[in-house]
């Protein structure tokens, strides 16, 4: 695998880490279904506490995967895919062309 694959593979690591949780997984299956919604309104459709969701997605925003609108008192959680889909589908083309 050459260089540019292996960095592209490291640069994607904490993307992995993001995605790889159970908990987030369902905060993005969420986001996905409803388009946004705030910290409670995801805690009262989850098993998980107030404080644990706002964790999970204050590791999403991190990660780029998710970004928050504020409406008066309100913040909104939405999902926002493109980079993290761009930088894995340059990552597939990378290993199909250096190791396939």
């Amino acid at each position: 695998m050459g260089d540019q694959a292996i960095d592209t593979f490291r640069s994607c690591i904490p993307l992995f880490h993001a995605l790889g949780d159970p908990a987030r997984q369902d905060i993005i299956l969420l986001l996905a279904e409803t388009e946004r919604l705030t910290v409670n309104e995801i805690a009262d459709q989850s098993r998980l506490s107030r404080p644990a969701i706002s964790h999970h997605l204050k590791i999403l925003k991190d990660q780029g995967l998710v970004v928050t609108e504020q409406q008066g008192t309100k913040r909104f959680y939405s999902l926002t895919l493109e980079d993290s889909v761009s930088m894995l589908k340059k990552l597939i083309s990378l290993v199909e062309e250096t190791c396939m």
